[in-house]
């Protein structure tokens, strides 16, 4: 049998490292990312993991942001989610004003491309050009 003071004395010390830890994580959490690490994108053919860590860093891709995000030239503006302008597959919401960020030139008789056709479009495009990165359905694509 394990003796009274044996017992009082775990007793204390799990109560001593319970504050001590809950104290530690209080006070030395860690910081928010600059950006998203990962974005699970849902869609009708599957949910789709993009890590921005495997197409910026130098290990990876080594891609600048506007490599992906685009803005118009010479804005210095932040950059918006892609749902911001391109809307999901029947949501046929617009942008408040396209003006915000485009001079009415550039986009006079052009039909906003969906959301889902943009990632298409820009992130096959890129794989293949780069010779890297899934351009199948299935390798993007996870089931829901």
């Amino acid at each position: 049998m394990t003796s009274k003071k044996h017992l009082q004395i775990a007793y204390s010390m799990t109560a001593i490292l319970l504050i001590i830890g809950l104290f530690s994580y209080a006070a030395f959490s860690a910081k928010k990312p600059d950006q998203p690490v990962r974005i699970m994108y849902k869609g009708v053919a599957g949910s789709v993991l993009f890590d921005h860590k495997t197409h910026s860093a130098d290990m990876g891709y080594g891609l600048s942001c506007n490599d992906c995000h685009h803005h118009p030239p010479g804005q210095d503006s932040d950059f918006l989610a892609c749902s911001a302008c391109h809307k999901a597959e029947g949501d046929t919401a617009k942008p408040e004003s396209c003006t915000d960020c485009h001079d009415p030139a550039d986009y006079e008789d052009y039909e906003m491309m969906t959301k889902t056709n943009a990632f298409h479009a820009q992130c096959i495009e890129c794989h293949q050009q780069i010779g890297a990165g899934p351009v199948e359905c299935a390798a993007c694509h996870a089931a829901n």
